[in-house]
């Protein structure tokens, strides 16, 4: 999968992990959506690195939603020292 289509399965991560992550959450819909094309960036990129599953696997979907809900209770946890 090419840098387009990570881009575009990070839409739907930060969409689909804002969704799963219970609570609410003080920050906007463009910062989630950055959230889950890091997550979706850091699973696809580092899951391969580590043998985990290759680009373009089921896999890869479930670990980029993962890491974008961790990403999404990290800045939660950081917004909620600085508050």
């Amino acid at each position: 999968m090419g840098i387009i289509g990570t881009l575009f399965i990070g839409l739907i991560v930060g969409l689909l992990a804002r969704w799963l992550k219970p609570g609410s959450d003080s920050m906007g819909m463009i910062l989630t959506i950055v959230l889950g094309i890091a997550g979706s960036f850091f699973a696809t990129y580092v899951g391969s690195l580590l043998g985990l599953y290759q680009p373009g696997e089921p896999a890869g979907f479930i670990g980029a939603v993962i890491g974008a809900i961790v990403l999404l209770y990290l800045v939660a946890a950081i917004k909620g020292r600085q508050g």
